[in-house]
């Protein structure tokens, strides 16, 4: 038939419909004119069967869906048996495929979205290049304008002045010529002609441009009238009144001063020579101001000789007074150590001397007593308040005597560890108060007390306390301080002794009484009527106030508002507040009080002066600051080589370090307990103190800890909730202590952990080698006989041969018979082997001994 032929001979698939029956042609035009004849064939509707249930079959024609179900069913079927698979298997497949497909059209669209803006990002890096390429072109082709307008205004003025010169040399005639101001250029004709002369050397399109505008004006510029020589508008040029412009009078100062010189012969001014005050460093810039010379001046001599430096370089004093010299200077040097040169002020007049209250401190042993009988003085309850029954930080009072008389009270600590309190309260007092317990008598703290006491040559008075106890002895405890050659006055001395009762309050009056006689004798005075200084007895960091720094007057009047220096610490005094707590304003000679304000907390024993200005303190402090960097620096360089020097002779290695992170309530404890833990250290082990400072535990703190591995030891101080969280996240442990004893106690215990156990070595037996066996797969075995004692298995063994010993090792067997045994002891036979060692002989003899470890502990 012609479809069949004609589906033959094209080689296509003939188009189908899904409705009508009968087959045609249709013809398809292209372009370019071609066209092409299609044969349509249609298919006539499936007749309804009984098996589909009267329902009309699905349409095949339309567009299959994802799951293929709008395919003809047959072509289903027969392209599933063709691939010998079901239709569902096969739907499956198509769904599979279509997935693949939507896959890879969305993987292409998005690497087309990567390309299309990585091109973007080029295309803008591109267009920002060239940006700046043009702005750099820009930049050079203003500075080439500039320079040439600069040149050409160099040239205008100087052909000016040529022509004022020529002109002036020539007489004027009668009537005629122009005047003096005439004969003077004006700035605007200067402008003018460096403007042409500018446009001239740019040519180009602008001065084109500019020659166009003149020739159409008439030669008058671009806006005509000379516009463009007018420069900036003014009052005058607003009137009209500027056609006769004049110089000005500065300009004609300028120039008389340039004839005036010019007729001098260009003769140099005498430089005036100046003292330049020299410190050991000093920048280039500061040197230039001081000698008034110009800076650059300066570090061009500087680059002639050699030297590549700038302003801001600094050079030692040497080198700056080769510079001074050289440029006609004198040199008065000085030291860094100068800033505090005056800080102590002069001699005080005998005229202005006043009479002062004594400063008076309590020293003694732990538990003797101190503390209560300076409350029963001052009428109040301070012992509840202290923990574990001691003072653990220097306390200061005043107390107000029936007679009017004031006294200054210091209550040092009585433990071993504060014995720096003790040396600061025996160098800041008048008078020393040694008290001893009558039940005790003089026990290491008396002495130490006493000691410092004659150190720092004050008068001693001995306060024997706890009389009323049936067991106190005071005779006893008198006679005890002849040994340390303090004599009372009932014995022939010149030191009173007042026998007193803190808890009864009896004995207080004759104490008082004593200590103002010795006042009266010691003629104490001080000039309120200057800068006050004193001493620093105390320093702590509170919460609510900031640093706080208790503070002794010894001479002036410390007033509120004053600048005060105290060590590496300086502040603005804020508030002055007592004992009891009271704001004051002004504090006098002889007055402890605390003050608010500083910047740090001070170190106690620091000095403390009052200053006239801010910069001043700044200076003072920072070069104290800087000398205390260096001398820490030079005492650890110094620790560490002794250290390392001592590990080389006993070949003994590192210290074993126990790293501390200390935070205490006040400066005198955190310095007392690092003290005492530097005792406690040995060639072996060391307590070290990374990091000890007042106040409380702060984040800061906690992760100083954990980065150097150390726990966080708290006297009389608490973490905050940032802290303690932190703590608990990162496995830091905080101790908390109120009782300094039981730091060092626990601190102590540490240490001795980390000590290397001592080895013990105890003999226990001899043997005999009789003979030598060689079994295979077990090396040498001896064949001995216990002579002495006792062999134990795995017990050291040394070998000995001719009284020599060859070999130290452990013992790997110990068998009777056939048998491992545990121990043979005298007159068994047995068979041993050595661990490790095979060179065994007849006659040879074996020592037994056993190695106990033993724990040790600090002294």
């Amino acid at each position: 038939m012609s479809d069949t032929k004609d589906k033959g001979t094209s080689g296509r698939k003939p188009l189908s419909v899904s409705r009508g029956g009968g087959s045609g042609t249709v013809k398809q035009s292209f372009s370019h004119g071609r066209s092409k004849q299609v044969v349509v064939e249609t298919k006539k509707k499936r007749p309804v069967s009984a098996s589909t249930g009267g329902k009309k079959p699905p349409r095949t024609g339309g567009k299959p869906d994802a799951s293929g179900a709008g395919k003809p069913q047959s072509k289903l079927a027969a392209a599933a048996k063709k691939l010998g698979i079901t239709e569902e298997e096969l739907i499956a497949r198509q769904k599979v495929l279509l997935q693949r497909r939507a896959a890879e059209e969305k993987r292409k669209a998005e690497q087309e979205k990567q390309q299309a803006r990585t091109k973007a990002l080029q295309e803008k890096q591109e267009q920002k290049a060239q940006a700046e390429k043009e702005r750099g072109e820009a930049e050079e082709r203003r500075k080439a304008e500039d320079e040439a307008r600069k040149k050409a205004e160099a040239e205008a003025k100087k052909a000016a002045a040529e022509e004022k010169a020529a002109k002036s040399e020539r007489s004027p005639k009668k009537g005629g010529g122009r005047t003096k101001t005439e004969a003077a250029p004006s700035q605007a004709d200067i402008e003018a002609a460096a403007s042409s002369a500018g446009s001239r050397r740019k040519g180009g399109r602008g001065s084109a441009r500019d020659n166009r505008d003149n020739r159409e004006t008439g030669g008058r510029g671009r806006g005509g009238d000379d516009k463009r020589r007018r420069g900036k508008l003014t009052i005058a040029s607003a009137l009209g009144d500027d056609g006769d412009r004049q110089r000005s009078l500065a300009s004609v100062k300028r120039a008389r001063e340039r004839e005036r010189e010019r007729r001098a012969g260009g003769e140099s001014k005498e430089k005036v020579s100046v003292e330049v005050t020299l410190p050991e460093t000093i920048t280039l810039s500061d040197l230039s101001q001081r000698m008034k010379e110009r800076v650059g001046d300066v570090v061009k001599f500087m680059m002639q000789q050699g030297e590549m430096m700038r302003a801001n370089d600094i050079i030692d004093a040497d080198t700056a007074e080769l510079i001074i010299e050289e440029f006609g200077h004198t040199t008065k040097r000085v030291s860094e150590a100068d800033v505090e040169i005056g800080l102590d002020g002069e001699e005080d007049d005998p005229k202005d001397l006043v009479g002062r209250p004594p400063i008076v401190t309590i020293m003694g042993h732990v538990d003797h007593g101190k503390t209560s009988l300076l409350d029963a003085l001052r009428s109040t309850d301070v012992v509840s308040g202290e923990a574990g029954g001691i003072t653990q930080h220097i306390g200061a009072y005043q107390v107000q005597l029936k007679s009017g008389d004031k006294i200054s009270f210091l209550d040092t600590p009585g433990h071993a560890a504060f014995s720096a309190m003790r040396a600061r309260g025996a160098n800041v007092t008048d008078i020393a108060i040694i008290v001893v317990a009558a039940n005790d008598s003089v026990m290491p703290q008396t002495i130490e007390a006493i000691s410092h006491a004659k150190a720092a040559e004050v008068p001693i008075i001995v306060a024997v306390n706890k009389v009323d106890l049936q067991d106190a002895d005071a005779n006893k405890v008198l006679t005890d301080l002849l040994q340390h050659d303090i004599q009372v006055e009932a014995m022939g001395g010149d030191v009173q002794a007042i026998e007193v009762s803190a808890l009864k309050k009896t004995g207080l009056d004759d104490l008082t009484e004593a200590i103002t006689l010795q006042a009266e004798l010691l003629d104490l005075k001080a000039n309120p009527k200057r800068l006050a200084d004193g001493v620093v007895v105390e320093s702590q960091l509170d919460k609510g106030r900031g640093p706080v720094a208790t503070v002794l007057v010894k001479r002036g009047t410390l007033k509120r508002g004053d600048i005060v220096v105290a060590g590496s610490k300086w502040g603005k005094v804020r508030a002055l507040v007592n004992e009891r707590g009271q704001q004051l304003k002004e504090a006098g000679p002889s007055l402890p009080v605390e003050i608010l304000g500083m910047d740090g907390t001070p170190e106690p024993g620091d000095a403390f002066n009052v200053v006239e200005s801010e910069a001043r303190a700044r200076e003072i402090t920072e070069y104290r600051e800087r000398m205390k960097r260096q001398k820490q620096g030079v005492a650890t360089q110094r620790a560490s080589l002794e250290q390392f020097m001592t590990s080389l002779k006993d070949g003994s290695g590192d210290i074993k370090d126990l790293p501390i992170v200390l935070k205490g309530d006040v400066q005198g404890s955190v310095e007392a307990i690092t003290q005492s833990l530097e005792k406690l250290s040995t060639d072996e082990v060391r307590a070290n103190v990374v990091f000890g400072a007042a106040g409380g535990i702060s984040e800061s703190d906690i992760l100083l800890a954990q980065s150097t591995g150390s726990p966080v030891f708290a006297f009389n101080v608490r973490a905050n909730k940032q802290a303690r969280e932190l703590a608990e996240k990162e496995g830091i442990e905080i101790r908390y202590y109120s009782i300094i004893y039981e730091l060092i106690d626990d601190v102590k215990a540490s240490l001795s952990g980390m000590l290397a156990p001592e080895k013990k070595e105890t003999f226990i037996g001899y043997a005999d080698i009789l003979e030598v066996f060689n079994i295979t797969k077990v090396g040498k075995v001896a064949g001995c006989k216990v002579t002495e004692g006792v062999v134990k298995r795995g017990c050291g063994v040394r070998l000995l041969r001719d009284d020599v010993v060859i070999h130290e090792g452990n013992l790997k067997t110990l068998k009777r018979f056939k048998d491992e045994v545990p121990e043979v002891t005298n007159g068994m036979e047995c068979g041993m082997a050595f661990e490790k060692y095979e060179d065994i002989r007849e006659g040879d003899k074996i020592e037994c001994f056993e190695i106990e470890m033993i724990a040790r502990t600090l002294d």
